[in-house]
């Protein structure tokens, strides 16, 4: 699995293309599989940008929770999918992102694409500057999400 770190500034042209940053290309090892999936996040203002072999694994856990015959689960696929595009950078390593995508996260003119584990997060730039956490913010929720699962081993 690729593990992406770093955030990008983008510019996003009257096409709607973005280019793929050189430091997350070489993050992704072999230049041979360069689709991807982008789709809007379920809980943020950004979209989000699958290597396909992610887009696979995050698949195989969902049809490993889900019944296509449960009328929620239906509607819960329905919307997971819902826009989702995939994307094939050009000669020039650009990603065109479907117009639809950008509008609906209120992406125009700059963009920033933000290593997020095993996928890329592409958020307008104001807004995700403005979302950074205080340092003591974080602090607290690492401490209330990560303080108690750690299992410390003396040798």
């Amino acid at each position: 699995m690729i593990t992406f770190i770093g955030d990008y500034d983008c510019k996003v042209d009257d096409k709607g293309r973005i280019t793929f940053p050189s430091s997350l290309k070489k993050q992704m090892g072999s230049p041979s599989e360069s689709r991807f999936v982008v789709k809007k996040d379920i809980f943020e203002q950004c979209l989000v940008l699958f290597p396909i072999e992610e887009w696979e694994r995050q698949n195989a856990l969902i049809r490993s929770k889900i019944n296509p015959y449960n009328k929620e689960h239906n509607k819960f696929l329905r919307n997971l999918y819902r826009g989702s595009a995939e994307i094939l950078p050009d000669s020039n390593n650009r990603m065109l992102i479907p117009k639809r995508l950008l509008d609906l996260v209120s992406i125009s003119k700059e963009a920033i694409l933000a290593g997020q584990d095993g996928k890329i997060e592409i958020w307008p730039k104001e807004l995700y500057e403005s979302t950074e956490e205080k340092y003591d913010d974080f602090a607290n929720l690492a401490e209330k999400i990560m303080g108690g699962n750690f299992n410390l081993e003396n040798d």
